[in-house]
């Protein structure tokens, strides 16, 4: 099983990134985006059900999308409307696996 992130990277106040995560060796059923900023306990951004139902936490809804290729094994989110408080490693989930975590920054 891996869950493989990419396309963290730091942005000013106001930008937008988008995250991927490729899925191999899971059912890809139901994903979900998590982070962890530091000295933070890790916290559910979004998640995405096998057909399309999604879940955002209050501090990303209407900023953050979660979407799913399925033919692709791969989910991502779109991060617009970035804040300084959004900074944190962001880490994909497929019930208990984990991958290794992509850092977003946003800093002026």
């Amino acid at each position: 099983v891996q869950l493989q992130a990419s396309g963290g990277g730091s942005v000013q106040p106001g930008g937008s990134l988008r995250l991927s995560c490729v899925a191999s060796g899971t059912s890809f059923g139901v994903m979900a985006w998590y982070r962890q900023a530091p000295g933070k306990q890790r916290e559910l951004v979004a998640l995405i059900s096998r057909v399309g139902s999604t879940k955002y936490s209050d501090s990303v809804k209407g900023r953050f999308t979660i979407s799913r290729d399925d033919a692709r094994n791969t989910v991502y989110l779109q991060m617009n409307s970035l804040q300084p408080e959004d900074t944190a490693v962001y880490y994909c989930n497929e019930l208990m696996y984990w991958g290794k975590g992509t850092l977003v920054t946003v800093s002026s």
